[in-house]
C-alpha cells in the first residue's frame, strides 16, 4: 500500500500549501482563481510553488505510476497524467491570470493541463470498467473541467471547478490502487 500512502501524501501537502500560499498572494481567491496562479510569473512564492509544490507532487505521482504499473497499467496511466499535469506547471509557471491564450510558457503549461485533465478524466471513464461506476462519474467531471477552464474567463469560478476536479484525480488514483490490491 505504499502507493496509496504516496497519493495520500501528495494531496494532504498539496492541500496544505494551497492553504498556506495563497494568503501570500494578494487578492488571491480559491473560488476565483486556479491553483497555478498561486505560482504565476511575478508570483511572491512563484519559485517555491514551482520547485517546492508542483516539481515534488508530480515526481511523487511519478513514482506512484511505476509502483503499480506492474499491477494496472490503468491506474499508472491515470498517475502519469496527474504527475504530467504537476511536472509542466513546474517547468511552465503560468501566465498572471493563467489565460487560455498568452505566450508559448502559457501554451506549454496548458497542454500539460490537457494532458491531466483529458488524459486523467478517460483513465478514470477506463478504470470504471473494472472498478465501477463512481470513477465514470469522476471522469465526467474532470472532462468537464477541462472544457470549463478552456472557456471560462479568468476571475470566474475556475477555481472551485477546478478543486473539484482535483479531488477526483487523487480521490480516484488512491481509491484505485486500493482496490487494485496489495499488490502496490
Amino acid at each position: 500500500m505504499l502507493a496509496t500512502a504516496i497519493t495520500a501524501i501528495a494531496a494532504m501537502y498539496l492541500f496544505a500549501s494551497l492553504i498556506a500560499l495563497a494568503p501570500r498572494k494578494v487578492g488571491y481567491s480559491h473560488i476565483k482563481h486556479s491553483i497555478s496562479e498561486i505560482g504565476e510569473i511575478g508570483a511572491p512564492n512563484q519559485r517555491f510553488v514551482a520547485f517546492g509544490l508542483f516539481l515534488p507532487i508530480g515526481l511523487l505521482l511519478l513514482l506512484v505510476a511505476y509502483l503499480v504499473r506492474p499491477a494496472s497499467p490503468a491506474v499508472a496511466g491515470l498517475a502519469l497524467c496527474v504527475s504530467i499535469g504537476y511536472i509542466g506547471a513546474a517547468a511552465f509557471p503560468c501566465d498572471p491570470g493563467s489565460p487560455l491564450f498568452g505566450t508559448a510558457r502559457q501554451t506549454l503549461h496548458n497542454l500539460a493541463g490537457a494532458v491531466e485533465y483529458a488524459g486523467g478524466g478517460f483513465a478514470l471513464m477506463t478504470l470504471a470498467e473494472s472498478l465501477g461506476q463512481p470513477f465514470k462519474l469522476a471522469g465526467f467531471v474532470v472532462l468537464g473541467t477541462a472544457i470549463a477552464l478552456s472557456v471560462l474567463p479568468s476571475n470566474s469560478v475556475r477555481g472551485v471547478i477546478q478543486r473539484l476536479a482535483e479531488a477526483c484525480l487523487f480521490g480516484g488514483l488512491a481509491l484505485a490502487i486500493w482496490r487494485v490490491g496489495s499488490a502496490v
